[in-house]
């Protein structure tokens, strides 16, 4: 019996648009009823998945959880309590952005524990994320020094062209020298989270805390940033948008892609 679900959101769970289908609504809710914990497990900040957890009837609940900016933190739902961090150092994060800051007509995303900052934003970025209801504040300049006091989260940047992409996460490799976690997301963007930090890591230790075994937990994921989560789960399901390194660590991947594919894995190995 799978004692916890945990779901990646953009592309897994949610539609192009950042929907979700009423299959996966009802598949989630049925699971919840039995008792089974579901943790939505995002790259994003916590705070723009409340309407999708009050679709599901697990907005503000007590004992019910999101993990965010890919495993930066791990949040109670009822009034959004952070009870696990894992920031970047300060050093870190602006040696990050200051590397992303290098390649131009790129957006450079910063993350505090609330926030979210975007220096030199690109408009098919601003397209993409008014489909998730992130709200932002724009950066004028490349000021960092506005974060010395704050945690930041991670760092990201965005691009559509994969060959800067690839040129961007090996600038950050050979900056940084090993000391942070780099992810690709969504087919656009380069994800920073200090060094040891994932989704996988993020559930383990949620887990951990709710005496929940590995082997109880059902991952779902499609990208890079969701390989360490199936890896780190009992049983881990790539929708069949996933790209191929998800397909190639998964148990099992859906015939349907994010339209109903959480669905479908939740019927087949949970509710039926």
């Amino acid at each position: 019996m799978y004692k916890l679900i945990t779901s990646d959101l953009d592309e897994t769970l949610l539609r192009a648009d950042g929907s979700i289908s009423a299959d996966n609504v009802a598949a989630i809710k049925a699971a919840t009823k039995m008792g089974v914990k579901f943790v939505p497990n995002t790259g994003r900040n916590f705070l723009t998945v409340q309407p999708l957890l009050e679709q599901l009837g697990l907005k503000q609940r007590i004992n019910e959880y999101v993990i965010s900016y890919n495993g930066g933190a791990v949040v109670e739902n009822a009034g959004n309590q952070v009870i696990i961090s894992n920031a970047l150092t300060y050093d870190e994060a602006r040696k990050v952005f200051a590397t992303f800051v290098e390649f131009p007509n790129t957006s450079v995303h910063v993350y505090t524990i609330d926030q979210l900052y975007i220096y030199r934003l690109r408009d098919d970025d601003r397209r993409y994320m008014q489909t998730r209801g992130v709200t932002f504040t724009e950066m004028t300049t490349p000021n960092f020094e506005q974060f010395s006091d704050q945690p930041i989260m991670k760092v990201i940047a965005m691009n559509p062209a994969e060959e800067v992409r690839h040129q961007m996460y090996a600038a950050i490799e050979r900056n940084l020298q090993g000391t942070v976690n780099i992810t690709y997301s969504s087919g656009i963007y380069v994800e920073v989270n200090h060094g040891g930090v994932d989704k996988g890591k993020a559930v383990l230790d949620l887990a951990s805390r709710l005496g929940i075994k590995a082997d109880e937990i059902m991952a779902l994921g499609d990208n890079s940033n969701d390989l360490a989560l199936l890896k780190s789960a009992g049983l881990a399901v790539s929708v069949a948008n996933g790209i191929p390194e998800v397909k190639a660590v998964a148990d099992y991947v859906t015939t349907a892609d994010y339209e109903n594919g959480v669905a479908e894995a939740i019927h087949k190995f949970v509710l039926d």
